[in-house]
């Protein structure tokens, strides 16, 4: 049986009982990042105390998921119990597992999802923003024209969904230049910036686009755009 398990974004109190329960009852726990899955892992432990653990640990990030898929599959067919973990939130969303999913579904291989935090959700109600209506659009291109583009597209959108709240993720390193290029050709939009959320240094910075430059932005950073 396949488990498609959420995990916190950053406060590691936040993960439910029932995702606790799976991941230490797993024979094989699939893990983007297999440092911070133990890290995880020690906490679950340290909580709930299980009389046995006998899991396995197996590192299965993006660019390992074809590697990695007949593994997997074999696991599955001999009657494992498999856990996927991302680095934080719920697989599938920019994180991997889209392989596997599209395999068991194929196969008829049974799975459960086990839902938990996601930042994009968590940064939609910290926006202010009306949230009748959301639109996750992953990062942002890297390249400044495939921004730019992405922009015009919400402009568009919007006219047929007016009031769309639409959340994308951003590095770091590039978000003062995601904001100039939004100051350039959305000036008006109302944005809201979330980093770090629900770790010890959580930020959220509301404001139009220019209100928002010219900032050290650290950490992980969730940006909500409503015009």
């Amino acid at each position: 049986m396949l488990y498609i398990v959420g995990t916190p974004i950053g406060n590691l109190e936040d993960l439910s009982p029932r995702a606790a329960k799976t991941l230490l009852s797993s024979d094989i726990i699939l893990a983007e990042d297999t440092r911070s899955a133990q890290n995880l892992l020690n906490f679950c432990i340290k909580s709930h105390k299980p009389s046995a653990i006998s899991y396995k640990l197996v590192s299965y990030y993006k660019e390992r998921e074809m590697e990695k898929l007949g593994e997997v599959l074999g696991y599955l067919n001999e009657g494992k119990k498999v856990s996927l973990i991302s680095e934080s939130g719920l697989p599938l969303i920019s994180d991997p597992g889209y392989l596997l999913i599209k395999s068991v579904i194929r196969e008829k291989i049974p799975f459960e999802v086990i839902p938990g935090p996601t930042a994009y959700t968590t940064a939609a109600v910290y926006s202010g923003f009306k949230a009748d209506n959301i639109l996750f659009m992953g990062y942002f291109p890297k390249k400044s024209g495939a921004i730019v583009q992405s922009i015009k597209r919400l402009i568009e959108i919007n006219k047929i969904i007016p009031g769309t709240i639409f959340i994308f993720y951003e590095s770091p390193a590039r978000i003062n230049d995601t904001l100039k290029l939004l100051n350039a050709n959305l000036p008006e939009a109302n944005i809201c910036i979330c980093r770090e959320l629900t770790k010890k240094f959580e930020e959220i910075i509301r404001g139009k686009p220019k209100d928002l430059l010219n900032r050290e932005y650290r950490g992980e950073i969730t940006l909500s755009i409503s015009f």
